[in-house]
């Protein structure tokens, strides 16, 4: 069955490699690339590399819209995106090889019609039915309903899906009441949402408690290179990644979600399922571009994470 991956606010990708950045200074890219990204489309692309059928949605608009839409298809990614005519934006990386900085600048989705959503809504609610999971990533577009999460995470209870939000603030915490199945911040994420500083990891797995209280069935909390903590309710694991030398480290969090929910669906535990989950998320920042992800590479990588009960 297919995955459907919701994101507001998808972007084009540029990512420009500098041997050696200099600031207010010209400088000459050695490497300039581009492609479809955003949080979920970063999701559904490290979802078809490891065999699974994901399908996108969200909006589309303008000359960046058509790209992305242009790219998707010819990786053979299903889609099923509202068209509107906010022009879909651009984000840029910007890669200094000399200082090993990794700088993402980002443009900011601006806001669509209300109307717009309704077609969004409509589009949800015929898809679920045919999705054993449902994933939704990121923030939700200005003007938005801030209760999107939340009805889409009732209606795929309802279907019987898996429920997962990777989201923070408001939009995390309306569709906490709706119990998703999985929520999946990253530390500043979860600190943003729980309005507390998470200074280490007795007080991530407090801030962890509080949202599983808050309606969540399980909570993994991902935090860059520092291990990943995961919590099913009664299971604490904590999740090493393999040491790794990145070429990219953006988009791996989405990475890491499309890993994790893809070893869930086909029944592991959570702590396995992470496994396979940083594998992916290491994976990712072996490559420029967000979410081109080789399989090989996460099959070899799978077997140095380290993934044990705490």
């Amino acid at each position: 069955m297919k995955i459907l991956c919701l994101g507001t606010t998808p972007a084009v990708q540029r990512v420009m490699v500098f041997r050696n950045l200099t600031l207010d200074a010209v400088n000459r890219a050695a490497t300039t690339l581009e492609g479809a990204a955003g949080k979920s489309i970063n999701v559904a692309k490290v979802l078809k590399a490891l065999g699974e059928h994901p399908v996108a949605t969200g909006f589309l608009g303008g000359d960046r819209g058509e790209f992305l839409r242009a790219t998707l298809a010819e990786k053979n990614i299903e889609s099923d995106f509202v068209a509107v005519s906010t022009r879909t934006r651009q984000c840029v990386t910007v890669i200094d090889e000399a200082a090993g900085t990794h700088t993402e600048l980002v443009e900011e989705s601006r806001p669509v019609e209300p109307a717009d959503f309704d077609k969004l809504m409509a589009v949800l609610r015929r898809r679920v039915a045919e999705c054993r999971a449902v994933v939704m990533s990121g923030t939700v577009v200005s003007g938005g309903p801030v209760n999107l999460y939340f009805t889409c995470t009732q209606w795929a209870e309802t279907a019987g899906a898996l429920s997962v939000v990777d989201g923070q603030g408001t939009a995390l915490l309306e569709a906490l009441k709706a119990r998703p199945g999985l929520v999946k911040p990253n530390r500043s994420e979860l600190a943003a949402t729980v309005k507390g500083q998470l200074k280490d990891e007795a007080e991530t797995v407090r801030a962890m408690r509080e949202v599983f209280e808050r309606g969540a069935q399980r909570v993994v909390v991902t935090a860059g290179q520092e291990p990943t903590l995961a919590f099913d309710g009664k299971i604490f694991w904590r999740v090493s990644s393999p040491r790794i030398e990145a070429v990219n480290p953006i988009g791996s969090g989405d990475a890491f979600t499309a890993g994790l929910v893809s070893r869930l669906v086909r029944g592991d535990d959570l702590g396995e399922a992470c496994r396979w989950g940083a594998a992916a998320g290491a994976a990712n920042a072996l490559t420029f571009l967000p979410g081109d992800v080789n399989r090989e590479d996460v099959e070899r990588l799978a077997p140095g994470v380290d993934a044990r009960r705490i």
